[in-house]
């Protein structure tokens, strides 16, 4: 063995000697606190083996989205802290691919997203399997240029950004070794049109020719990102719920011959549930009602689709033309809470519309507009994790986060691609949640949200989550049955650094994932610390709903 190589070896056991240390300490320390905190605390008993089932969702429920314009490379919400100049780089020769009617300092350039980073493609293959959205609103104005040649200095006429087939194969590439499905959307911009200003499929046809070309696939597809507000997604002047029914007819008998089996989901509306007072658009920026669209078109769909936004990110309240809103307690039930309004008016419109159909939330984060300051932090997770199991229980198929890797409510840091607080969650949710959803019963007190799911990869077994949102109380359950704890917590909420039973999560010397492994936990009184969230795996719960 050389020198470097003994260094390496060392360094790798001292690491291994040191959290082997602190998780001792840290079971101690978690252990101690439960014991203190159950005391004064009365047992709500959660029986595993009974909690009926409720339904199931996709295997791929937890999926992200990669913006086309991160592939392109191209204008993108402009992280909070930045100091790069608002205006794009000599390097890049065109202004255009940024969302009109807005102003420019909300934006900041970015070069391509690396799809061959080694770190990137790990980590997602970790939440894998999903959907691998790659949409969003600068999709509707970007040419696909069917030649190897490299992007040309200015878009086609029509057009506001291009997308060259080198970077589509690094979509491609990217999703075979993530294990991930593509979703996308298309074109629809004045450039796809003929004279008469009718859409023609040229441009999708040979984007979906050449994906079947190198070995890929689009497993699903919105004709049109965010079709109710057209004119920031560089549609027609005045484009309407007509002109989208007579599109989208176009679109479903194209799509029917070009890509028969590919799920076609629509519309793909944002901003329009009853939380006005979070979701307001400026009077000059037009909306059509979701209703008007899906009336116009008839029941099309495959599959409904809809965004879910709590709120528009401090960076674009002032689009509204009123003064910001003073920001959510993000520990709130009311803010815990928007994702099921915005469920129940979009579900509403689809059980009038498309009886019966899936739901599919293809794009979702903290706040529009690339999220709030705390969108990368801790606290974030209480929202994330709440509407995952919030949402499953609901009914909803799949939830596409937005994004992997991008601004501030990246899951990943689009620097480093090192992993953020909601990307930690994001990973013990896809190792202990399965697709068969349970019921739990109610919460046994405010601000205490209880999900439960078969366990993942254990027959019989049942994954429970415990979301203590409560500052102040802690909460105590008891389990008949021994299980698996996984706790997160913080030292400071609004802090990048989250601890996993104490010991503070991170990749390791080799930039490998950590074991991540749970404390084991006897049958008897869990107690749950203040703002804490909580994974229990119950390998034994001999569950008959989760054989």
């Amino acid at each position: 063995m050389n020198g470097s190589t003994l260094r390496k070896a060392n360094v790798k056991r001292e690491l291994s000697d040191a959290r082997t240390i602190r998780a001792l300490f840290a079971t101690i320390a978690i252990a101690a606190s439960f014991t203190t905190f159950s005391m004064a605390q009365s047992h709500t008993t959660i029986k595993p083996s009974t909690l009926p089932r409720l339904g199931t969702v996709d295997e791929r429920f937890q999926s992200y989205n990669i913006e086309t314009v991160e592939v392109t490379g191209g204008r993108f919400w402009k992280p909070y802290g930045s100091t790069t100049a608002s205006l794009p780089s000599a390097t890049h020769t065109t202004d255009s691919n940024q969302l009109p009617g807005l102003s420019p300092n909300l934006f900041e350039f970015r070069s391509p997203i690396d799809l061959s980073n080694p770190r990137l493609r790990m980590l997602a293959a970790a939440l894998g399997p999903a959907y691998l959205r790659v949409s969003g609103s600068w999709a509707n104005t970007t040419f696909f240029q069917n030649s190897d040649e490299p992007a040309p200095a200015a878009p086609p006429a029509g057009f506001n950004g291009v997308l060259t087939r080198k970077e589509w194969k690094g979509v491609v590439d990217f999703a075979h070794v993530a294990n991930a499905e593509i979703v996308t959307s298309f074109a629809i911009s004045p450039g796809t049109r003929d004279a008469a200003g009718v859409w023609t499929g040229n441009q999708a046809q040979l984007l979906l020719d050449y994906t079947r070309s190198i070995g890929g696939r689009i497993a699903a597809a919105e004709y049109f990102n965010e079709p109710n507000i057209p004119g920031p997604g560089g549609a027609p002047k005045g484009y309407d719920a007509a002109a989208y029914g007579r599109d989208v007819k176009l679109f479903r008998a194209f799509q029917k011959k070009a890509a028969p089996d590919m799920i076609f989901a629509g519309p793909g509306s944002t901003s329009e549930s009853t939380r006005t007072d979070q979701t307001t658009l400026p009077a000059s920026i037009q909306m059509i009602p979701s209703a008007d669209l899906l009336t116009a078109t008839g029941p099309v769909f495959d599959v409904f689709s809809y965004h879910s936004y709590g709120a528009v990110s401090s960076r674009c309240s002032g689009m509204t033309g009123a003064a910001a809103a003073p920001p959510p307690d993000p520990l709130s039930d009311q803010w815990l809470s928007v994702s099921k309004e915005i469920e129940a008016y979009y579900g509403g419109i689809r059980d009038r519309l498309l009886p019966g159909k899936p739901l599919w939330i293809t794009e979702t984060a903290e706040a529009a507009c690339g999220g709030d300051r705390w969108a990368s932090t801790f606290v974030d997770s209480f929202r994330y994790l709440n509407q995952l199991g919030l949402l499953a229980k609901l009914g909803v198929q799949v939830h596409m986060y937005n994004t992997l890797a991008s601004s501030d409510y990246g899951l990943l840091d689009e620097n480093t691609f090192a992993p953020r607080p909601n990307y930690w969650s994001a990973l013990l949710w896809r190792r202990l949640m399965g697709a068969t959803v349970l019921d739990p019963g109610a919460s046994p007190a405010p601000g205490v949200y209880l999900y439960a799911h078969c366990l993942r990869d254990h027959p019989g077994g049942v994954a429970l989550l415990v979301i203590n949102a409560s500052r102040d109380h802690a909460q105590t359950l008891q389990l008949p049955v021994p299980s698996q704890r996984y706790t997160l917590t913080a030292e400071h909420l609004e802090g990048t650094r989250v601890q996993l039973n104490g010991t503070t999560l991170e990749l390791d010397a080799d930039d490998a994932l950590p074991k991540m492994m749970g404390i084991v936990t006897q049958a008897g009184p869990i107690t749950f610390a203040p703002a804490s969230i909580t994974f229990l795996g119950i390998e034994k719960a001999q569950n008959a709903s989760c054989r």
